[in-house]
């Protein structure tokens, strides 16, 4: 008699893995945590969402930071840094949303546009050189 039961789809929507990537690719690790923070939180799980914004936030603090420290950190090619966080990006939320998405959209459930993820990567994009600029600003006051 259970089959006899109508299943309504999901009513919420979430990001599919390659829309995080993109927008984790425009606008960096922080866009990362974000989107996958709002997948955890659809899903009723706030554990995954406090852990996606603690592991965004300190890839963000060693990449920048490794940026800034490593020496002839010029000669490496500008494209590799956000290749390597966009990639374990994409592993992350495979590994860890991966089969919860897959089930969501086999429910019928909806996902939000690749664009919708690129423009909150331009806006976490903004909000990262304003940081950094803050940085500088107060760091080395001096140079301005």
């Amino acid at each position: 008699m259970q089959d006899d039961v109508l299943m309504l789809p999901p009513t919420f929507k979430l990001y599919k893995d390659r829309a995080i990537a993109i927008g984790t690719f425009v606008g960096g690790p922080l866009v990362a945590g974000y989107l996958a923070a709002e997948n955890f939180k659809q899903l009723g799980q706030k554990s995954g969402a406090k852990a996606a914004w603690v592991i965004s936030v300190l890839v963000t603090i060693i990449i920048f930071g490794g940026i800034f420290l490593i020496p002839d950190i010029d000669k490496v090619p500008r494209y590799i840094i956000p290749l390597s966080y966009t990639a374990l990006a994409q592993v992350l939320v495979g590994k860890y949303q991966g089969a919860a998405i897959k089930k969501h959209i086999d429910d019928g459930g909806q996902t939000y546009s690749a664009w919708r993820a690129v423009w909150i990567g331009l806006i976490g994009l903004a909000i990262l050189v304003a940081i950094i600029l803050c940085i500088l600003y107060f760091a080395a006051p001096d140079l301005t």
